[in-house]
């Protein structure tokens, strides 16, 4: 059985969920995010096969009938996937893996991968939220509109989620998802993976 973990992190657009992880798997080497496959354009300073797996609708369509992703969503007009054997290889790695996924692919994933930890990452308030999004700079207003409209009905889904991240502080908040990682490391389970000939000498020496 493999050491690592798989994780779902997941949050309403603008939530600072990319920075988190970000900063998350600079600080933990043994914290690997999955790749994902998605339809939509490369954007400036992304990398296929770094960033995501960039390919077109109808190959998206065809790994689809494949039945070659673990959990897949459309989202915005665009098609993004994650496929079983990215996830399965990291994990043999003894690397903990996240996926980085909205609330219907964190839905997809429990049903075929029910021992998956969820985090939920939330803003301090929908006005933060508001503010984060218009001070990226980076969308025309109608569509910050449409990001707006989505992250509410993102957020009504909190509570199908393990664990709730605030990000607040932006310290504190990467303080607290650090935790859960470490917190899953320790249970009884890993530990005896993890430290198997020590636990098995401590009792037959009794």
């Amino acid at each position: 059985m493999p050491l690592g973990s798989l994780y779902i992190i997941s949050a309403p657009s603008g939530a600072g969920k990319t920075s988190l992880i970000s900063q998350l798997i600079k600080q933990d080497s043994t914290v690997k995010v999955a790749i994902s496959h998605t339809t939509r354009p490369m954007r400036d300073g992304e990398e296929n096969g770094k960033h995501y797996h960039f390919i077109n609708s109808d190959n998206f369509k065809s790994k689809i009938k494949q039945n070659a992703f673990l959990e897949y969503a459309q989202v915005f007009g665009n098609y993004y996937g994650t496929s079983h054997q990215s996830i399965d290889h990291q994990l043999e790695s003894n690397h903990d893996v996240i996926l980085e996924i909205d609330w219907q692919g964190a839905q997809q994933v429990r049903k075929l991968r029910p021992d998956a930890i969820s985090v939920f990452i939330l803003p301090p308030s929908v006005k933060a939220l508001e503010q984060r999004l218009y001070g990226r700079g980076q969308d025309a207003q109608s569509v910050i509109k449409t990001r707006l409209g989505q992250a509410r009905e993102d957020m009504s889904h909190y509570h199908e989620f393990d664990y709730i991240v605030i990000n607040d502080n932006f310290d504190t908040a990467i303080e607290d998802l650090a935790s859960i990682f470490k917190c899953q490391r320790m249970k009884l389970t890993k530990q005896q993976q993890r430290h198997q000939d020590f636990l098995i000498s401590i009792t037959t020496s009794l």
